[in-house]
């Protein structure tokens, strides 16, 4: 797949929250997943079970979701870039409408990091 074809892809599954779908199809088996730092998170993974559980990990987290988007791809040779949101409610924290810009590298047809930039505090 091409580097178009992967970030529509992403966009389509992220789209209707099948995430780990997303990850299953159009990742490497050695990708990264990077948070900003000084996130108080889930922190960085590496490998397609690390990022699994990292979603696992979030999924545990949420107690209701209320809406999600994920924009367009803008996209630049092997990377591309979306921007997504999440208006849920978190376990022990309330209602929170999450913004964050996901950065994507597509190495050989699949997708080999992903690094995450939002506001922290």
């Amino acid at each position: 797949m091409t580097t178009e074809q992967i970030a529509k892809r992403l966009v389509e599954l992220c789209g209707k929250g099948e995430y780990e779908q997303a990850q299953k199809e159009l990742y490497a088996d050695d990708a990264v997943s990077i948070e900003m730092e000084g996130s108080t998170g889930l922190g960085n993974a590496k490998g397609l079970p690390a990022i699994f559980e990292k979603g696992h990990q979030f999924n545990a987290m949420v107690e209701a979701v209320h809406g999600s988007s994920v924009s367009e791809p803008v996209i630049a040779g092997n990377w591309f870039s979306v921007a997504m949101t999440l208006d849920a409610t978190m376990k022990g924290r309330g209602r929170v409408n999450m913004r964050e810009i996901g950065v994507y590298a597509v190495r050989n047809g699949k997708i080999t990091r992903e690094q995450f930039f939002y506001d922290v505090g």
